[in-house]
C-alpha cells in the first residue's frame, strides 16, 4: 500500500457548502439507494458479488471492495449500475416468439426484460424466436462452420467481464477450426497503445502500478477522463494531491469531474470536494502530437532533457529531434489550437518534475493518427526518463474490466497468444503445445468482418457479447452488413438490439454466465497488469446459461472431431495451468485459486532499471509528425465523448458531472455567440454522412471544436477511417452547425 497523509486539508476543498449542495455533481449515495432498490429480490447474492468478487467494471483490479493501492473501501457507481445484470432473473422464452412486439425498444429497455433463458433460433421469414437444445445449437453452427470457409468466418468477444481463460479458450478453439480471425474489444480501445509501446519499450502495457501516481510529482491526463470511467481512480488522486502531485489535463474540453469530484468514502472529500487537476491544456481534438511535439521542442532547445538517460539508454533520439527541428511553431499552434508559450508552460512542469506519470485513453488511440498519438506521449516520458522507476511510468488506462486479458491470452486476429505475432515460427511453438497447428495467416479485424459480410463474403459471425450496430461507426451501413450473413450468433447475459435485427438465413441466441456464475472462479488482468483471481459466488443461476470457454471448446471439438480430446473443456484450473505453459509472462496463474490470490506480471514496473526488453535493450526515440487537418470554413472538428455510461449501456440520460443530456451539442460560448447561438437551442450538425440533433450546451471547449455523446452520433463517423497499423474506428469527424 502506498503512503498517504492523515487528517484534512482544506486548500484543497471546492466550497464550504457541505456535501457540495447546489453543485452539478453525481449524488453517490443516491447510487447506493438505486442499486439497493433495483436489486431488492436478490440482497443477499448482490452484496456476496460486490464483497468477494473482482469488479465487472473498470479495469481498476478491485476485488471485493478493497485494491493494493490504497486501503479503506472501493466502490464506484459504475459497479453498482452494472450489478443488476447479474442478479436479475431470465425472461420466459415466449416473449420472443413476436419480435414485431419489441419495435422500438432502446438497448436499455432490452436489457431491462431480463436475462436469456436458453438457446433461441429465429430464421428467415419467422416472427419471431424458438427455444432449441444446447445440442441441437451448437450442431447448427458447427454444421454451417464445416461448409463454409475458413476465411468466410468470423468471432468476436467483447470486455463485458469476460475474463481470462475464455478469452484464451475462445482463441485456441477458433484456430482450431482453422482462422485467426478473432477480434475482441481491446483493439477498439487500445491497440494502437499496444503498437506504440512494443515499438518504443519493447513491452504492450502499462509500466508502472496505481499506486505510482501517490508518488509522484506529476500526473498527465491525455484524451482521459477517469472521474467518469474509472471513479475510483479520483481516490488516488485525491492522496497524490495530498502528497503534492500536481494534475494535468490535456484535452478539448475542461472535464468538470477532473477539475474537481466529491469522493464519497473521503470524509473531508464528501463533505467539501476535492480539487483535483490544477492545469488544463485545451487542445484541438486531434492536436496531441502537435501539442505535445511543440512541448518536446521546447524541451530539448533548453536542453531540458535528461541527456545522460538519453544517451545511455535509448535509440533514435538524434533523428526525433532532426524531425522536430523541421516541424514550425506556426503548424504547431494551428493544429493543435494552442499557443507556443502554454506548450512552453507543459514543458516547464515537465522539467520542474523529478518523477512523473502519463495516462491516457481513447481520446488519443481512437484517431486516425492513434499509434502517433501514443508514440508522441513516449517520445515526452522518455525525454525525462520517466519509466522503469518508482512514481513513473506510461499508462494505457483500460475502462473495461476484460481488455487488458483479453489481448494477451491472444484473442487478436494478428497475434498469437502472449501478443507473439502470427508467424510460423510462433506456429511451431504452439503446435508442439497444444497438438495442433494454428493458421498462419492473419485474420480479420472488427472492420474487416464487417467490410466482409457487406460484401456478401461472410458466411458466419460468432459474437460473444458486442453490439456492433451501436458500438461502429456508421450504423446503417452495420446493420445492412449483419443482415446479410448466412449465420449470426450472439451469446450474452442479457438481449441488445443486434440480436433482432431480420436474419439473412439463421440467428441463434445463446445464454452465458456472468463472471461470478463459473464453476472453479475466474481470473481478470487488470490496468497494472495484476491477475486476480475472482471465486464463484453462491447465488441463483440461469439453468441453461455456459460460459464461453465451455462453449467455444464444445463447439470447436464438434467441428473437428479429430481434435476433440484436444479441445474438451476441463475446467477453469486445467486452462489456467495451459495459460502458464503457453504465455511465459503469466506464470504464476495456475497457483490462483481461493479470493484473494493475484499476482503482478512483471511486477511494480515494467522496464525497471531501464533495462528495456528490445533487440539492443534501450528504448526507443520515434519521429512523430502531426497530422494536417484541414478545417473547410464553417466546418467544427467533432469528437465523441462518454455520459453517464459503460460501454453503450446509457445509465442515465443526465451526465451529473456536468449536466448533459444524451443530446447535449457541447459548444464554446464565443463558437455560440459567433453562431447566434444560445444555451439551449435547438441545431443539426451536417455532413456528408448525415446529421444529428441536439440542443447547444455551452461548456468551456477549444473554440472550434464539438462534442456529442458517444454511440448516439456514430451516424456522422466514417466507416473507412481507421489507424493505420492499428486498424481502429477514428471516432471523429468534421460537421457544419445549423439552427434547426
Amino acid at each position: 500500500m502506498a503512503h498517504t497523509r492523515r487528517g484534512w486539508d482544506p486548500s484543497l476543498w471546492v466550497s464550504l457548502k457541505p456535501f457540495g449542495m447546489g453543485e452539478q455533481r453525481p449524488n453517490n449515495y443516491l447510487e447506493i439507494w438505486k442499486a439497493l432498490v433495483e436489486n431488492r429480490d436478490q440482497l443477499p447474492y448482490a452484496w456476496r458479488i460486490l464483497s468477494q468478487g473482482v469488479c465487472d467494471g473498470c479495469a481498476l483490479g478491485t476485488a471485493g471492495l478493497s485494491d493494493w493501492t490504497l486501503s479503506g473501501v472501493h466502490l464506484c457507481n459504475i459497479r453498482l449500475r452494472l450489478l443488476r445484470l447479474n442478479t436479475m432473473p431470465p425472461f420466459a422464452p415466449s416473449l420472443l416468439a413476436d419480435v414485431g412486439t419489441l419495435t422500438g425498444a432502446s438497448s436499455g429497455d432490452l436489457r431491462a426484460l431480463g436475462r436469456l433463458p436458453c438457446p433461441l433460433v429465429r430464421r428467415r421469414g419467422e416472427a419471431g424466436f424458438q427455444p432449441l437444445s444446447w445440442d441441437a445449437a451448437l450442431d447448427l453452427v458447427a454444421a454451417h462452420i464445416r461448409s463454409s470457409a475458413p476465411e468466410r468466418l468470423g468471432f468476436y468477444l467483447t470486455s463485458r467481464g469476460m475474463p481470462n481463460e475464455s478469452y484464451y479458450m475462445a482463441q485456441k478453439a477458433v484456430r482450431a477450426m482453422g482462422t485467426n480471425s478473432i477480434d475482441n474489444a481491446a483493439r477498439l480501445c487500445h491497440a494502437p497503445s499496444t503498437v506504440a509501446l512494443k515499438g518504443s519499450l519493447g513491452v504492450g502495457a502499462t509500466t508502472c502500478s496505481c499506486s505510482d501516481w501517490l508518488e509522484t510529482d506529476l500526473i498527465v491526463f491525455i484524451g482521459s477522463n477517469v472521474a467518469n470511467n474509472q471513479p475510483v481512480a479520483t481516490k488516488y488522486l485525491y492522496h497524490a494531491r495530498r502528497n503534492g502531485a500536481r494534475i494535468v489535463c490535456v484535452n478539448s474540453y475542461r472535464e468538470p469531474g477532473m477539475e474537481r469530484y466529491w469522493i464519497p468514502s473521503i470524509g473531508d472529500s464528501a463533505l467539501f470536494g476535492t480539487k483535483l487537476a490544477e492545469t488544463f491544456f485545451l487542445i484541438n481534438t486531434g492536436g496531441d502530437v502537435a501539442f505535445l511535439n511543440g512541448v518536446l521542442k521546447h524541451i530539448f532547445a533548453e536542453e531540458w532533457h535528461d541527456a545522460d538517460f538519453v544517451r545511455r539508454c535509448t535509440s533514435g533520439f538524434a533523428a526525433l529531434r532532426a524531425c522536430l527541428d523541421e516541424q514550425h511553431w506556426d503548424e504547431l499552434e494551428a493544429e493543435a489550437g494552442i499557443s507556443r508559450a502554454e506548450m512552453r508552460q507543459m514543458a516547464e512542469l515537465v522539467r520542474d518534475a523529478k518523477r512523473a506519470v502519463f495516462v491516457w485513453s481513447m481520446g488519443v488511440t481512437q484517431h486516425a493518427h492513434g499509434e502517433d498519438g501514443v508514440r508522441a506521449i513516449l517520445n515526452l516520458a522518455l525525454s525525462k526518463g520517466f519509466v522503469g522507476r518508482p512514481g513513473c511510468g506510461v499508462m494505457p488506462i483500460r475502462g473495461h474490466s476484460g481488455v487488458q486479458g483479453g489481448a494477451e491470452m491472444g484473442a487478436y486476429a494478428t497475434v498469437f497468444p502472449g501478443g507473439e505475432p502470427i508467424s510460423e515460427a510462433a506456429a511451431r511453438r504452439l503446435e508442439a503445445l497444444w497438438g495442433f497447428r494454428p493458421p498462419t495467416q492473419p485474420g480479420m479485424t472488427t472492420p474487416a468482418m464487417l467490410a466482409a459480410a457487406s460484401r456478401g463474403e461472410l458466411d458466419v459471425l460468432f459474437a460473444a457479447g458486442g453490439n456492433f450496430v451501436e458500438v461502429m461507426p456508421d450504423p446503417e451501413h452495420t446493420r445492412a452488413a449483419l443482415e446479410r450473413i448466412p449465420l449470426r450468433v450472439h451469446m450474452d447475459i442479457a438481449l441488445s438490439s443486434q440480436m433482432l435485427i431480420e436474419p439473412a438465413d439463421t440467428v441463434l441466441l445463446l445464454p452465458a454466465t456472468t463472471r461470478y456464475e463459473i464453476p472453479g472462479g475466474v481470473t481478470e488482468t487488470s490496468t497494472e497488469r495484476r491477475v486476480i483471481f475472482s471465486p464463484e459466488i453462491p447465488g441463483p443461476r440461469v439453468p441453461q446459461a455456459r460460459c464461453e470457454a465451455e462453449v467455444f471448446a464444445d463447439l470447436a471439438a464438434r467441428v473437428r472431431p479429430d481434435l476433440a480430446h484436444r479441445l474438451r473443456y476441463r475446467g477453469m484450473a486445467a486452462i489456467r495451468e495451459e495459460i502458464a505453459r503457453v504465455i511465459p509472462f503469466y506464470d504464476g496463474i495456475q497457483y490462483l485459486r481461493r479470493q484473494g490470490d493475484q499476482f503482478q506480471y512483471g511486477g511494480p514496473h515494467l522496464c525497471a532499471g531501464w533495462r528495456f526488453p528490445t533487440p539492443d535493450g534501450k528504448a526507443r526515440f520515434t519521429p512523430v509528425t502531426p497530422p494536417r487537418t484541414v478545417v473547410p470554413e464553417g466546418m467544427f472538428r467533432l469528437s465523441t465523448r462518454r455520459g453517464k455510461q459503460f460501454n453503450t449501456i446509457v445509465h442515465e440520460q443526465r451526465d451529473a458531472l456536468n449536466g448533459a443530456t444524451r443530446d447535449a451539442v457541447l459548444m464554446n460560448a464565443a463558437d455560440a455567440a459567433r453562431l447566434g447561438l444560445r444555451d439551449g437551442d435547438a441545431v443539426r450538425l451536417v455532413n456528408e454522412r448525415g446529421e444529428y440533433r441536439g440542443r447547444v450546451l455551452l461548456a468551456p471547449l477549444r473554440p472550434g471544436n464539438l462534442q456529442v455523446h458517444w454511440p448516439e452520433a456514430n451516424h456522422l463517423l466514417s466507416r473507412d477511417t481507421c489507424s493505420p497499423e492499428a486498424g481502429i474506428p477514428d471516432y471523429n469527424a468534421l460537421v457544419r452547425v445549423e439552427r434547426a
